[in-house]
């Protein structure tokens, strides 16, 4: 299985090293990763986690390059990414993508929407 994994945190990093570890995965890219991550081998074949350097807030570029290496899986850590709809971008493309739709995001990325839906729903 080839997986694209966004972002370049200690969070991506996570990620990447217990996806890593999976007999299924064959290749996996980060974008745009960090040093750490570029020292991860996956365990099914030993090959290297590649860092690519695209922002995680380039959904264009990560979508074309998502097609372009045929990835079966894009995991995404970031929440402006997903606040920009990578996940829905992905999805209309035919392509895997995890992590919420834009829509549901917002729960993440807007304190104003969290807070009308909280107050509309009685959640204190």
């Amino acid at each position: 299985m080839k997986i694209l994994v966004i972002g370049g945190g200690g969070r991506e990093h996570a990620l990447v090293w217990k996806l890593a570890q999976s007999p299924r995965a064959t290749q996996m890219w980060c974008a745009p990763g960090n040093a750490g991550i570029a020292g991860e081998t996956l365990l099914s074949n030993g090959s290297a986690v590649e860092c690519v350097g695209i922002g995680a807030e380039d959904l264009p570029a990560l979508l074309e390059f998502a097609r372009e290496q045929q990835v079966d899986l894009t995991v995404v850590g970031p929440d402006n990414p997903l606040a920009m709809g990578i996940v829905d971008q992905f999805q209309a493309a035919g392509l895997r993508a995890w992590g919420p739709t834009q829509q549901a995001a917002q729960f993440e990325s807007s304190k104003i929407f969290s807070q009308e839906f909280m107050d509309r729903n009685g959640v204190p």
